[in-house]
């Protein structure tokens, strides 16, 4: 078996999401470059998209591994892909999302040409169905970064595209807590900003269809069905080194609002900055009755 035969693995987590999947396949098999893998994993989905799969597999456009489990969430999809792919690099494409047709070739010449085991992958573009690019470009001086300074750093904005080095993603994994089916994926991606950077690649390699449903409210109710992956996800934040005073304060406001929703008593004592923690209990409490009004028929 030539396990590293190719040099990029596509994977794409998918829940109930059939009716749009073949958008995202039809770009796959269009591509320049057919040195990759897409590796579906199924989180557990009802519809028909099994049998959907099954028939593009037969079709035999481009090497398909699909991967069915029972339902853990999007951090739990990741999970379970980062334990399979065995390709030097990965990226992860939506199950509504699709690549240009050159965006395998783009990736694959970008890393022969400059990737090294210096950095940890590569950050790329993302735009909307009219081909706009979300939120800002890179700025075009700048040849390598971490995520984190991107954004809070050099002014970026907007969601990019990462192309993650494999034997790095393994590491980190998302924890998966009862009843809860969300974690912040930046954990692993800042957790990684610390010991490496990334290289910037200012080419498009996924167009977004954002769907209106998306909006704040539906992140209120992700903290509300979800606190423990929250709490979490903001304690971690709040170690990282390499973060302002006010980025640390912030990630503490969101800490204690989501401790209060598990009814945690020992959020302060858990805290990795009690100071901190101590300081923003005020804050979190506004959030925490703020998020629970908002939310009440999510219980």
């Amino acid at each position: 078996m030539n396990r590293m035969k190719k040099k990029l693995t596509v994977f794409t987590p998918t829940y109930n999401r059939a009716y749009c999947l073949d958008k995202c396949y039809q770009s796959l098999i269009r591509q320049t470059s057919k040195d990759f893998i897409w590796l579906i994993i199924d989180d557990g989905s009802t519809d028909h998209t099994q049998k959907l799969v099954n028939g593009w597999i037969k079709e035999n456009e481009i090497e398909i591994k699909y991967v069915w489990q029972e339902n853990q969430g999007m951090h739990g999809a990741h999970n379970t892909a980062y334990e399979l792919i065995d390709t030097e690099l990965n990226v992860c494409i939506d199950s509504d999302d699709y690549m240009p047709v050159d965006a395998v070739e783009k990736i694959n010449s970008f890393w022969e040409q400059y990737g090294s085991e210096k950095v940890s992958g590569m950050i790329g573009l993302d735009t909307n169905t009219d081909y706009e690019v979300i939120g800002t470009r890179m700025p075009d001086h700048l040849e390598r970064s971490t995520l984190f300074d991107l954004y809070n750093k050099h002014g970026v904005k907007g969601d990019k595209k990462l192309v993650y080095r494999t034997d790095l993603t393994k590491q980190y994994p998302y924890p998966i807590f009862l009843n809860e089916k969300y974690v912040g994926l930046a954990y692993k991606y800042y957790m990684l900003d610390q010991q490496y950077e990334m290289l910037l690649m200012n080419e498009v390699l996924c167009c977004v269809e954002y769907l209106p449903d998306g909006s704040s409210l539906n992140m209120l109710n992700q903290y509300r069905r979800n606190p423990r992956g929250f709490a979490f996800y903001r304690k971690e934040l709040m170690k990282l080194p390499f973060t302002s005073l006010s980025f640390k304060f912030r990630q503490a406001i969101h800490y204690v609002s989501s401790s209060l929703l598990i009814n945690n008593k020992r959020f302060i004592a858990e805290a990795p900055n009690k100071t901190f923690t101590f300081l923003a209990v005020p804050f979190g409490l506004l959030l925490y009755f703020y998020i629970k009004s908002k939310t009440e028929a999510v219980t």
